[in-house]
């Protein structure tokens, strides 16, 4: 029950491209059969291709590019965004918890114990990260105090996976 981000961006770079070149070619079309001059000149374009040669620098640095462009846009439309949704408990029961509101109750945890003055958390499926900035009267198990902290809170949420947590003071 893991909802992840959708991958927009890359379907979206697609979209406007493809609109973008239909509506040039289309504009083209509309302006041939008015017997006007085209945007698009066909004879122009087909003279410039036929001129080309397929060693040229640009022809290879274009096809490069474009290259390297639809591998990132594969990518980015195969590889598994974000977690938005973590599944909690037994795998029989169909709940979940945001990542950012897991986040925000367990940095609110972590910032509770005496001695934090503030807490910065990152949140991965199996790992949790804080970065405490400790005040000048901080005890020596600050660390092991704010670990209890998130621990707890996790015993509390009750993930699916638990998390290793992770603790930095500065």
């Amino acid at each position: 029950m893991i909802r992840r981000s959708r991958r927009s961006l890359p379907a979206t770079v697609v979209a406007l491209v493809g609109l973008a070149l239909c509506a040039l070619v289309a504009t083209s079309a509309v302006q041939l059969l008015l017997h006007k001059s085209p945007v698009l000149d066909y004879a122009r374009a087909a003279g410039f291709a036929h001129r080309t040669q397929w060693s040229d620098l640009p022809v290879v640095i274009g096809g490069g590019v474009l290259a390297a462009l639809g591998l990132l846009l594969l990518a980015g439309a195969l590889l598994p965004g974000r977690a938005l949704v973590l599944p909690l408990g037994d795998e029989r029961v169909p709940a979940g918890a945001g990542a950012r509101s897991m986040a925000a109750v367990l940095r609110s945890a972590a910032e509770s114990v005496e001695g934090v003055d503030s807490a910065k958390l990152k949140l991965r499926r199996k790992k949790v990260t804080a970065r405490v900035a400790a005040t000048r009267l901080a005890s020596e198990d600050l660390a092991e105090r704010v670990r209890a902290a998130l621990e707890d809170q996790l015993d509390r949420i009750g993930p699916a996976v638990r998390p290793s947590t992770r603790v930095r003071i500065s």
